[in-house]
């Protein structure tokens, strides 16, 4: 798995989720479940991360979606 977006937005996230899996892109979304413990502040950012094989493809989408910004370095 190779992580592509790291982000405190989680409209973002959902949004990038979203696009990816409609374009049959397994998403493991990592740290989600830390708002439990920080209290929503957004202090820990989620991170998107997909496969090896199709890490290519994921940032062409995001991308396309004009959120080239977003990605990480490679």
């Amino acid at each position: 798995m190779v992580e592509i977006v790291r982000t405190n937005d989680l409209v973002l996230v959902g949004f990038l989720q979203s696009l990816l899996e409609n374009a049959n892109i397994p998403v493991l979304v990592a740290d989600m479940h830390m708002s439990a413990l920080e209290g929503m502040i957004g202090a820990f950012p989620r991170r998107l991360l997909v496969p090896d094989d199709d890490v290519a493809q994921a940032r062409r989408l995001i991308r396309e979606a004009g959120l080239e910004g977003e990605l990480r370095h490679e």
